[in-house]
């Protein structure tokens, strides 16, 4: 139980430092145009949108943990790399975006290569990063 807290920390910070770290070296690689460490409020609560986000990274991470804390050697970090790039990607892509009220036709027309392309890296990045912090905070026996 107390390795899924330190994933839940883990993909916190994780999402503070890795994803929002490489939206910043994007952004300051005039590769696109982001709002990285987004103080925004947002709803229900009002709270700023890159803690939001890291608190979904955090139930993320609980559940990229359980998929990875078994995986030897490189795979453990090629596994935490393609999970973490696929599970949020989708479903940022697929259902966050219909539950806050885009029209399903809408989202289709948004997928384009540089988008999924960056929303894979950023999430895979993260997923790395999960995987780095769990090895630090609970390393293998």
């Amino acid at each position: 139980m107390f390795a899924y807290i330190k994933a839940f920390i883990a993909g916190f910070v994780s999402t503070l430092v890795f994803h929002q770290g490489l939206l910043w070296g994007l952004d300051r690689a005039d590769l696109l145009d982001a709002s990285v460490w987004n103080m925004a409020p947002v709803p229900p609560f009002g709270v700023p949108a890159v803690v939001s986000l890291a608190f979904w990274g955090a139930l993320w991470g609980m559940l990229l943990w359980l998929l990875i804390r078994r995986a030897l050697a490189a795979g453990y970090y090629v596994g935490a790399f393609i999970l973490g790039a696929i599970g949020p990607t989708i479903v940022y892509l697929f259902l966050v975006q219909w539950l806050k009220g885009q029209p399903f036709p809408e989202i289709l027309d948004g997928l384009t290569l540089p988008r999924v392309g960056i929303g894979l890296a950023l999430n895979g990045f993260w997923g790395v990063g999960v995987a780095i912090l769990m090895r630090v905070m609970h390393p293998p026996r």
